[in-house]
C-alpha cells in the first residue's frame, strides 16, 4: 500500500487523500443519519441562499461540502484512469461535485418540507418556549434550530431571530411569529420563575 502510494504523482496523491478522507466522513454522516444520530452539531457552518427571507434551502453546509469532496475525488480518480488531462480532470470533477451539492441540498430541503407538513400546524408554536441547539444569528442573519414542544411532540425546527445579538445553544426563546416559509421567529425568553424550558 505504501509502495503503491509512493509511486503516484503529487497530483494523484492529492486526489486520493481528499477522496479517502471525505469518503470516510461521508460514510460516518450517512450512518449517523440512518441511525437517527445528530449530525447538525458537527458543522455549525450553514449558509442559506437568503436567510433574511427564511428560505430553508441550505446549499453551503458541512454535509454538502463532504458530498462535494467525495464526488469530486472519485470522479477525478476515474478520469485519471482514462488518461484525461489535468485541467479536464479538475474541471469535470468540480462540476460533478457541484452537482452533488445541489442534489443533497435539494434532498434535505424536500425532507425538511415534509417534516414541516402533514398534521403539524406551525402556528400552534406561537407563544411557546423552546431551547436553542443550533446557534441563531442576530437580525435574521443566520438560520438556526430550536427544540420545542408543538402539539404534544418535541420537534427540531428552523428558527430566525430579530434580536440584536446571536442566540446560542442553550438559550431559552419564545416563538413570536411564523414566516410564510414555515420558519419560526423567536426572541430570548425572559423567565420570571423557574420552570421547564420547553412548554407544551
Amino acid at each position: 500500500m505504501v509502495e503503491w502510494f509512493g509511486d503516484l504523482s503529487n497530483f494523484e496523491k492529492v486526489y486520493w487523500v481528499v477522496t479517502l478522507a471525505s469518503s470516510v466522513i461521508f460514510l460516518i454522516l450517512l450512518l449517523l443519519t440512518l441511525t437517527g444520530g445528530d449530525v447538525d452539531d458537527l458543522g455549525d457552518v450553514d449558509t442559506e441562499i437568503d436567510a433574511d427571507s427564511g428560505i430553508g434551502f441550505q446549499f453551503l453546509t458541512f454535509k454538502n461540502l463532504i458530498g462535494f469532496l467525495t464526488i469530486f475525488g472519485w470522479s477525478g480518480i476515474s478520469l485519471m484512469a482514462y488518461d484525461y488531462s489535468k485541467p479536464a480532470v479538475i474541471g469535470i470533477s468540480i462540476f460533478c461535485g457541484l452537482l452533488m451539492m445541489f442534489a443533497m441540498a435539494g434532498l434535505f430541503y424536500y425532507l425538511s418540507n415534509m417534516d414541516h407538513s402533514g398534521n403539524l400546524v406551525l402556528k400552534n408554536a406561537i407563544g411557546n418556549t423552546g431551547e436553542v441547539y443550533l446557534n441563531i444569528g442576530a437580525n435574521r442573519s443566520k438560520l438556526g434550530k430550536i427544540q420545542i414542544n408543538v402539539q404534544g411532540s418535541l420537534r427540531d425546527l428552523d428558527a430566525l431571530s430579530d434580536s440584536d445579538t446571536e442566540l446560542t445553544q442553550g438559550d431559552i426563546v419564545t416563538v413570536t411569529e411564523i414566516t410564510k416559509n414555515g420558519v419560526l421567529i423567536v426572541n430570548k425568553h425572559i423567565r420570571t420563575y423557574d420552570h421547564h424550558p420547553i412548554s407544551s
